[in-house]
């Protein structure tokens, strides 16, 4: 985030976590929580390291791309565990989707929580996504 000069937690438990993200004129809320215990828990096949962030209102969307970057460094340092790093977002918010599609993050699936329709966006680590062409080869024989 260009000109951070802040940034503070708020709250840090086993499975949710709140910061707050100061810089110039901008005041940021992040939410972040483990999947599997979250929103999302039965929403798809999520895995003990996932982690939703979600990012409250006042964050303007040509910093987005930017804040989510950040927020992926961040939590591949404190979490190397983490295959998946999602990010909501309501179906038909293309201009949103585009931002988060900017910091790396790639369409997964769409989920219907009852009151909302949301495409999640993840950030996957390389050794998530890295496939063993050889389709003849089985693993560990």
């Amino acid at each position: 985030m260009p000109g951070a000069r802040k940034i503070t937690v708020e709250s840090w438990t086993r499975f949710t976590g709140r910061l707050r993200l100061y810089a110039q004129d901008i005041d940021v809320g992040v939410r972040v929580e483990r999947c599997a215990a979250g929103r999302l828990r039965d929403a798809y096949p999520a895995g003990a390291h996932d982690l939703e962030v979600r990012i409250d209102g006042g964050c303007p969307q040509d910093t987005l791309a930017e804040l989510l970057g950040t927020l992926v460094d961040a939590v591949r340092t404190a979490d190397p565990h983490c295959r998946r790093i999602v990010y909501a977002v309501a179906e038909d918010d293309r201009e949103t989707r585009a931002a988060v599609a900017a910091a790396g993050f790639r369409h997964a699936v769409d989920v219907d929580l009852g009151r909302q329709q949301l495409s999640l966006l993840v950030a996957e680590p390389e050794w998530v996504t890295a496939t063993d062409m050889d389709l003849d080869h089985v693993p560990g024989s």
